[in-house]
């Protein structure tokens, strides 16, 4: 079977965020000063094959772990769907 994950990734809520800070301090700029405490991460999406999704999830698990987010300073979530 196959399938896709969504995975987002987030700088944890205790670090600070340069960019989403910038992006913030600049929200006034454009005339939108209502928006304030803008964070900025990455969204990755990518296709797997597995037996289930159980599999799949371990996988998905796996690969954030080792690659995709460095869990000192960020935080990730994922939804995985069939292909």
């Amino acid at each position: 079977m196959r399938f896709k994950a969504e995975i987002d990734i987030m700088p944890l809520k205790s670090l600070l965020d340069p960019q989403g800070k910038a992006v913030s301090a600049s929200m006034k700029n454009v005339e939108l000063s209502e928006i304030t405490n803008v964070r900025i991460g990455k969204h990755i999406t990518l296709e797997i094959d597995a037996e289930n999704a159980d599999l799949a999830s371990q996988k998905v698990e796996t690969a954030c772990q080792k690659m995709l987010c460095n869990q000192i300073m960020e935080s990730y979530t994922f939804e995985l769907s069939k292909v």
